[in-house]
């Protein structure tokens, strides 16, 4: 019965981060037109190309369940796009518009990284060695996404806002 159960679990965590992905894709554009840093605006293009990858993954790891790949409303992930849009709108002329766009896009990347992390472990606890490794390629790429804004936000995009002040 609790496999059943996890079973479960697993496939409405994966619809509700494959509605994700999908939220995301429509997301980062306007974030690129929105930000001012040319590193920035490059590192949310980037990421666009890599989410695509992702949500290709996750519609293998569907296939390997036997199931259609289909999102499942989010409200969490819905919720922290939308405080990405008011920064959007909240900062528009501000200097420090970059920054509070890459903390927007790091909320969305350590949401990825609990919902992957959470379903790799899930994955290899059923038995489904092929779907963890998918995720757990996905989980690391969500990693190298938050190290590279990290990066980008103690290089640039912190101290241009704090001089533009």
């Amino acid at each position: 019965m609790k496999t059943k159960e996890l079973d479960t679990a697993f496939h409405d965590m994966l619809k509700d981060v494959y509605y994700a992905e999908r939220q995301i894709l429509k997301a980062l554009p306007k974030m690129a037109r929105a930000a001012k840093s040319e590193q920035l605006k490059e590192a949310f293009k980037t990421h666009r190309e890599e989410t695509e990858g992702q949500k290709e993954r996750l519609e293998k790891v569907f296939e390997l369940l036997g199931k259609r790949a289909q999102g499942k409303t989010c409200p969490a992930i819905d919720g922290i796009i939308e405080e990405g849009s008011e920064v959007m709108d909240e900062y528009k002329d501000s200097p420090a518009l970059d920054a509070a766009l890459l903390a927007a896009a790091q909320a969305v990347e350590h949401y990825e990284m609990a919902r992957y992390g959470t379903l790799v472990a899930w994955a290899r606890t059923l038995g489904m060695e092929d779907a963890a490794k998918l995720l757990a390629e996905t989980l690391e790429e969500e990693k190298k996404t938050d190290g590279l804004l990290n990066d980008l936000a103690g290089a640039e995009v912190n101290q241009s806002a704090l001089a533009a002040a």
